[in-house]
């Protein structure tokens, strides 16, 4: 378990900002699942979802940003797990870019990777593995986006979603998995003990010119689709 709980490059716990968040909320005072379910709900809800310069960014960063993906959200996340004393790792995937179709629009969408880079956090709490991904969408963009396709009754894929139940995805930690764009996984890394090293054996596919354009023009223009839609 000590593997589980290091602080690393990127999972920054010991950071000042990090440290007095953490303080703030009192999570160390809480009990486990509490202090589990209290910042599962802060990193899903108060970090709202959106598209950072990059996935190999820290967990400070994250945090001063206010915002982020499934990478960068589940590096926050893992930071302030690992913080509060709370074993946590990293489980490394592909999704199709078609889960993100609405937030990504036009040559951004044409042009961007058919495999998108993606992972979510699993948390070793009672005895259990738990696999936690729908922390990557804050709920007001989750409702609103719902509200916005009132005849979608069954699977969904789009807009940063990949569900089966577009109603009622599972989205709430009480000692169970959760998922938001699970559906869209069409290859598996496995497991690692941080993002650090997730990210030293893989990352997203994406020459430097592509790069450079996402950093500088794609990600705000996908920002400014998603704030679209949450301000709707």
């Amino acid at each position: 378990m000590e593997n589980y709980l290091q602080e690393t490059k990127m999972l920054d716990f010991s950071n000042h900002d990090i440290q007095e968040l953490v303080a703030t909320r009192g999570w160390k005072e809480l009990g486990t699942f509490d202090c589990l379910k209290s910042i599962y709900n802060y990193v899903r809800d108060e970090i709202l979802f959106g598209y950072n310069v990059d996935d190999s960014i820290p967990a400070s960063k994250v945090l001063k940003d206010g915002f982020g993906q499934c990478n960068t959200k589940g590096t926050l996340f893992m930071a302030l797990l690992r913080a509060c004393g709370i074993p946590c790792r990293v489980h490394g995937f592909t999704i199709d870019k078609e889960l993100q179709k609405g937030a990504m629009t036009g040559f951004v969408y044409r042009n961007a990777p058919q495999n998108v880079f993606h992972s979510w956090v699993e948390v070793y709490f009672e005895d259990n593995w738990y696999e936690l991904e729908a922390f990557i969408l804050d709920k007001t963009y989750l409702n609103k986006l719902q509200n916005q396709h009132p005849e979608c009754n069954g699977a969904f894929c789009g807009y940063g979603v990949a569900v089966k139940d577009f109603k009622n995805p599972v989205i709430d930690f009480d000692r169970n998995n959760t998922y938001i764009q699970s559906e869209g996984i069409n290859q598996d890394f496995g497991v690692y003990d941080c993002p650090d090293e997730l990210l030293k054996a893989h990352h997203q596919e994406m020459s430097a010119f592509k790069a450079f354009a996402y950093r500088n023009l794609g990600r705000h223009l996908m920002n400014h689709n998603v704030s679209k839609i949450r301000n709707s």
